[in-house]
């Protein structure tokens, strides 16, 4: 891809610059599979996180999960007495599902070289970057990969909830990434290994859409509306070459 006109990257976390995504994946696995296991329900898979969970804000990937298996829980609130890890909630959950998380990002993340090495040729040719992440525990996980000082701009799940802002497939989150970054839609890249990501860039008006493919599938992302995907974000590098002149 060429970056000529090019003044911003915006990036997703889990999956497209750590491999956070795998653990995501187990911490879903394990709470939905004992949820589930519990009340006799189907099995729960991958297939169902790519399906139902993946690159959405927490609430709306449990419920859209429950529904996919007839089931409703009211939302619950973490400042209420529904919103403990024991409560039948979507809260409760997403808190099970949280514990769980916080427990494998103990054991340690590294960020993807190739990811990394994008970065740091960004950087070389003075185009910005930002995470624009569903996650509330993007700066966690930025911290544990050691990137923590890396980002200005972090758009998160917290950020989200507290400016209101609509989450993925919504292209609202980037946007505001774009916006905090002083640069116009349509001189941004997104990038993204999310269905509901590639959707939301697809829908903001960006320059370009790139999809990494850590599992959805490229023929999936291409779908849904990414004008490339590659497997390894080392593979965008030879298009900087001349990017600022």
């Amino acid at each position: 891809m060429d970056h000529d006109g090019i003044d911003a990257v915006l990036f997703d976390l889990d999956g497209v610059i750590t491999p956070t995504a795998e653990k995501h994946m187990q911490a879903w696995n394990r709470m939905f599979s004992a949820y589930f296991a519990d009340r006799g329900i189907d099995p729960y898979s991958d297939e169902d996180y790519f399906r139902y969970i993946d690159g959405k804000p927490r609430v709306e990937g449990i419920a859209s999960m429950l529904a996919a298996r007839g089931l409703t829980l009211p939302e619950g609130d973490e400042g209420d007495g529904e919103g403990s890890a024991e409560a039948d909630t979507i809260t409760g959950l997403g808190l099970r599902k949280n514990i769980v998380f916080r427990e494998l990002l103990d054991e340690g993340i590294e960020a993807y070289p190739g990811s990394v090495a994008y970065l740091d040729a960004l950087d070389a040719a003075g185009i910005a970057s930002c995470v624009v992440s569903s996650s509330k525990n993007a700066r966690p996980v930025l911290e544990a990969a050691g990137l923590g000082d890396r980002f200005e701009v972090i758009v998160d799940g917290l950020v989200a909830q507290a400016e209101g802002i609509p989450g993925k497939p919504r292209p609202d989150t980037y946007l505001r990434g774009a916006e905090l970054l002083g640069v116009p839609a349509d001189r941004c890249v997104v990038i993204e290994d999310a269905v509901s990501g590639v959707q939301a860039g697809a829908a903001g008006g960006f320059a370009h859409v790139i999809g990494v493919d850590r599992g959805a599938g490229r023929e999936v992302l291409l779908r849904e509306g990414a004008d490339l995907v590659v497997v390894d974000l080392a593979e965008l590098i030879p298009g900087l070459t001349g990017a600022r002149s």
